[in-house]
């Protein structure tokens, strides 16, 4: 996984890349470069747009000339505005590619930019290293890029964004940010998406192992991290090996949630899923999937189950109960969702019973109600690592770029997913997924990482076809070519 740094970090990052790879930084700016273009290349820009490129002083405004020198070997119409004065100073690598621009690269100062032009806006403006607010003439120039009515691309990070906190003034709109080496930590925080629009991560050579000696608690999850996390089974395995899994969910009038919950840990792989569920709705169970067996009572040693996930659709009238004693038969790890977690909210002497290592996944509205009311982002993943590493439990806050938040208190964001996952029931297939993994041998570590990755995976594979239409059944039947996607056998 991919450790995420603080702003002041990056130029020590920075540094010691250059000084143990025994390059120039000037190489490692054109690398940054490089990699911007590399993925413009890869979209469907009309080569015929002009491109606004507004760059600083600093190292970031050193990006943005690089770039614009680039993208004009390659024909297009680039015009660069600069966001400083005269007598400015900028840094030796912005003043060298300064330099290195071609003759046909338009150089104006930003006072002489019509915003009502068509085209692209590339914002290279100011970087990480900003603290405090802005200045007026900084604002200006903000202003005046966010009243471009074009396509905004923001290198690194919005200018005006802090990299690590919350926004308190004005910063660039991006429809996109390529950000390099690891994503920002405020570029996670969902009060900054209309800043940020898509994020786009661009690798410029700088390895894993090099963040070794930057301490943070925050990580990035990556496609290319997953198999590593996944169990390996011979061609001798049978059912048991794959996992007994019990699943308490659904109620009258909800027994959708079961559905969902069983269909998507048998297509995650478990070997026999049970559904714990009442008498009278056996039928919807036993019809709508052959595959999974119910169970009406709690009689018997729930520890012949290899794991327990419950919560989705089953209520919170008289759950309490049900939970308490689940929790004090059962010594593994549990997934706790939905219902579930409401039931904790209101009964939080609960919590010192549930087994140490159990999964919690909660939505927003959950959380406030296990946790109390968060007003931000920041805030929230706070609470969330006191209340793991008090009650040595891990716990899931839902929603773009999920994390993980571990009982040692790393805090691991996803990657995956899409805003068509936005859908009824999408939580219970997450559910049934966790459960599954858990079944299988995974710590609860593995199975939050590969059942939240490849759930989210799930939805990107279902919404390229079905967009805005899809539904909760499309991941459950796309859970399998995560797999394939994966490479994971």
């Amino acid at each position: 996984m991919l450790k995420i740094l603080s702003g002041e970090q990056v130029k020590a990052l920075d540094a010691a890349h250059v000084r143990v790879q025994q390059i120039q930084s000037l190489q490692l700016m054109e690398r940054a470069a490089l990699a911007f273009v590399s993925w413009w290349d890869s979209q469907d820009f009309d080569p015929s747009l002009p491109v606004s490129v507004f760059c600083g002083s600093g190292n970031n405004g050193g990006d943005g000339f690089a770039i614009a020198r680039l993208l004009s070997r390659s024909g297009r119409q680039v015009s660069v505005f600069r966001c400083f004065g005269e007598s400015a100073s900028l840094s030796p690598d912005a003043a060298a590619n300064l330099e290195a621009l071609p003759s046909d690269v338009e150089n104006l100062h930003w006072t002489e930019f019509d915003a009502r032009s068509s085209g692209v806006l590339i914002d290279a403006f100011l970087g990480v290293g900003l603290k405090g607010a802005l200045r007026q003439d900084a604002k200006e120039m903000v202003q005046a890029m966010n009243a471009f009515v074009g396509t905004r691309i923001a290198v690194d990070i919005p200018s005006g964004l802090p990299a690590d906190g919350l926004l308190e003034g004005d910063c660039v709109k991006a429809n996109t940010t390529v950000t390099f080496a690891f994503p920002k930590l405020s570029l996670l925080f969902p009060e900054h998406a209309f800043a940020t629009g898509a994020l786009v991560l661009a690798d410029i050579g700088i390895s894993d192992e090099e963040y070794s000696s930057f301490a943070s608690p925050y990580f990035y999850l990556r496609e290319k991290d997953i198999k590593g996390f996944h169990r390996s089974f011979h061609r001798f395995s049978h059912k048991g090996d794959f996992g007994k899994i019990l699943l308490f969910a659904g109620s009258k009038g909800k027994m959708g949630a079961a559905v969902l919950c069983c269909k998507s840990a048998l297509r995650t792989g478990s070997g026999l899923v049970t559904a714990l569920i009442p008498e009278g709705e056996r039928h919807v169970i036993q019809s709508s999937l052959p595959e999974g067996m119910c169970l009406f009572d709690l009689e018997g040693d729930l520890n012949r189950f290899d794991a327990i996930g419950l919560g989705p659709g089953i209520g919170v009238e008289d759950s309490a109960k049900m939970l308490a004693d689940i929790f004090r038969r059962y010594s593994r790890p549990i997934v706790l969702d939905a219902d579930a977690i409401t039931v904790l909210g209101q009964n939080p002497d609960l919590l010192a019973l549930i087994p140490e290592g159990s999964i919690l996944t909660p939505h927003l509205a959950e959380f406030d109600r296990l946790l109390g009311k968060t007003e931000n982002h920041p805030e929230r993943l706070a609470k969330a690592s006191a209340f793991c590493r008090q009650w040595r439990l891990n716990l899931l806050v839902k929603g773009a770029n999920s994390v993980i938040c571990l009982a040692d208190g790393r805090q691991i964001f996803n990657s995956s997913g899409s805003q068509y996952m936005a859908t009824a029931g999408a939580g219970d297939v997450l559910t049934g997924m966790l459960t599954s993994f858990l079944g299988q041998g995974y710590s609860p570590e593995q199975a939050l990482v590969c059942g939240v990755y490849q759930h989210g995976l799930a939805g990107e594979i279902a919404g390229k076809s079905k967009r805005r239409g899809t539904i909760a059944s499309d991941l459950v039947e796309a859970i399998p070519e995560t797999y394939l996607r994966l490479n994971v056998s």
